[in-house]
């Protein structure tokens, strides 16, 4: 196992690892829409996905991946009716074949959204 972190996403905020490589694969941990300092940022649920996406793309570009290869999601929303724009905005950082991905609804502290992945390294 090797532990993968990033200047450019939040550390974590408990007993967890940010990603860690276990063969080929990442495994990252929920990230949500916290900023390198670990502050909350985004008022819309559209801000919050992006920077969300854009941590989990710092933690695989750290491992020397991308989201791109990305296998499978966890999202946690926490308001249902997030789904639909979820959808469409996960556009901007995933690629066909899409990841699995299961949606659940959590009663996130304070924020509107939380996604952890699992990642392929040696994908081309």
């Amino acid at each position: 196992m090797h532990l993968v972190t990033s200047p450019d996403a939040p550390s974590p905020a408990g007993t967890y690892s940010p990603g860690i490589i276990s063969g080929n694969l990442l495994f990252i941990a929920g990230q949500g829409p916290f900023n390198a300092a670990g502050e909350r940022v985004g008022g819309t649920f559209a801000e919050q996905l992006r920077l969300t996406f854009a941590n989990l793309e710092a933690i695989a570009t750290a491992a020397g991946t991308s989201l791109h290869n990305a296998v499978r999601l966890d999202v946690f929303l926490q308001h249902p009716t997030d789904w639909a724009e979820l959808n469409v905005a996960s556009k901007e950082f995933l690629t066909e074949p899409y990841p699995t991905r299961t949606t659940i609804q959590a009663d996130l502290n304070g924020f509107l959204i939380e996604v952890s992945a699992v990642v392929e390294i040696s994908a081309s």
